[in-house]
């Protein structure tokens, strides 16, 4: 099963699917409202990373659920506790240039206060976490989930978030830092910051689950046993409706994915939740089937009716695009904290004109590039056409080129990164411009 497994993981990641919080979805979308500031607090934390096992020192965002709609704009008032530099890093929230850190934003020094507003265009998932430098004195941090619901009801019976996270433990008990050595460590994962976790349901419910890779480095295929999963949005954008090849999702770091998964087990059914890291599979969690009766005689039918759209263009003319070779791999890229030295942009764009990228890995191992500011269409191989869906992050296998196109709608200075799939490696950054 193993085997099998990683072999849907390698076929959904070249396909682009390289690409907590409990909440019921209500008809009025979200109970917390967008003029009311919200606050955050970068502080010190304890997690339990196995069950049984001490707790281990990790840095946390203590905020209230975070949970909004479409059209709030979103108020935040964030506290630094630590005693390093830290800024928020905000997944998914396109054309927002004050919050782009390093560009817009500097990070918040060490007992600092500060003042974002985002005004929330876009319904989805997204993930706010901290970008921190990595070093022997820095703990590994937890990220925050962002739900923004759609201005129109979703025909689902529970909405609930999934945020799975990687933690790589010393023998001392300590939790290594991504982009620092990890090679005695071994490997951990919670879901919602449990090393287990349950997910009630009842017979004939149809769920919307909300995936987040909250790993820094590594891709992850999660599968659902015994169930229909049909994805329905990709990294915070609608796409069109599909089935999970055998249950599978494949997200990269930082991804995520909304799936409408439809219970039809009996009543009294376990069913696993895996993760799959391309090693090993693991339960990390279950989705437990009351022995209530089920919530209907039979299942909601499928396909479940699109996502409504975020307005993203439904065309991108390639014929006219700007187009531009971006290896990921080179002395062109630098690290977070040199960025400042870096005047020149990977390239520029007129506003309005869409853009063609053509990235290559010459790296070894898998690479994931991350767009900020945009969300692009991955291009297929023939320049004739692109995948079903929006993405922001793509993993990248050794040796490729993938080609990716996006509109560039939204003025400002924007970060790109890239990243190999390994924990020592550090976090390379570009920026590019759309005037």
């Amino acid at each position: 099963m193993a085997r099998a497994f990683l072999r849907i993981d390698r076929r959904d990641l070249m396909a682009g699917i390289a690409a907590a919080s409990l909440g019921v979805l209500l008809a009025d979308g979200s109970a917390a409202q967008g003029l009311k500031p919200i606050a955050i607090q970068a502080r010190r934390g304890a997690l339990s990373l196995r069950s049984g096992s001490p707790e281990t020192p990790v840095w946390t965002l203590a905020a209230p659920e975070m949970r909004f709609r479409r059209g709030d704009n979103l108020q935040v008032e964030f506290a630094n506790d630590l005693t390093v530099p830290v800024g928020l890093d905000w997944r998914g929230f396109d054309g927002v240039p004050a919050i782009e850190l390093l560009i817009g934003r500097r990070l918040l020094a060490a007992a600092g206060w500060e003042n974002v507003r985002i005004p929330l265009r876009h319904a989805g998932t997204f993930l706010c976490d901290m970008s921190v430098l990595a070093s022997q004195n820095a703990l590994p941090a937890r990220g925050l989930p962002v739900v923004v619901t759609e201005s129109e009801p979703v025909s689902v019976d529970r909405d609930e978030v999934l945020l799975v996270e990687e933690w790589r433990l010393r023998a001392d008990g300590t939790a290594a830092v991504p982009g620092t050595d990890a090679t005695e460590a071994s490997i951990s994962y919670t879901l919602n910051g449990k090393p287990s976790l349950d997910v009630s349901a009842r017979s004939n419910e149809r769920l919307r689950l909300r995936f987040i890779n909250g790993s820094r480095r590594t891709v992850i295929a999660l599968k659902l046993e015994s169930v229909e999963v049909t994805v329905m949005a990709i990294d915070s954008q609608p796409a069109e409706p599909f089935p999970a090849r055998n249950g599978a999702l494949v997200l990269a770091p930082g991804s995520r994915v909304d799936a409408f998964v439809d219970v039809t087990a009996p009543p009294g059914s376990n069913l696993k939740i895996l993760l799959h890291n391309g090693k090993e599979a693991r339960t990390v969690g279950f989705i437990i089937v009351s022995r209530e009766a089920p919530a209907r005689a039979a299942p909601l039918p499928p396909p479940p009716p699109p996502l409504p759209s975020n307005g993203l263009p439904a065309r991108l003319d390639l014929k006219n695009a700007l187009r531009a070779d971006l290896a990921l791999n080179g002395p062109e890229w630098t690290v977070f904290a040199s960025l400042a030295a870096s005047p020149q942009p990977a390239f520029r764009a007129k506003a309005g004109r869409v853009v063609v990228l053509a990235l290559t890995n010459r790296a070894e191992v898998a690479t994931v590039f991350r767009l900020h500011g945009h969300h692009f269409r991955l291009l297929d191989r023939l320049d004739d056409g692109w995948k079903p869906f929006w993405l922001d992050t793509l993993a990248i296998e050794p040796g490729q080129t993938q080609r990716i196109a996006f509109a560039a709608e939204h003025a400002g200075h924007w970060l790109i990164e890239s990243v190999a799939t390994d924990w020592a490696a550090p976090r390379f950054v570009r920026w590019y411009a759309v005037d």
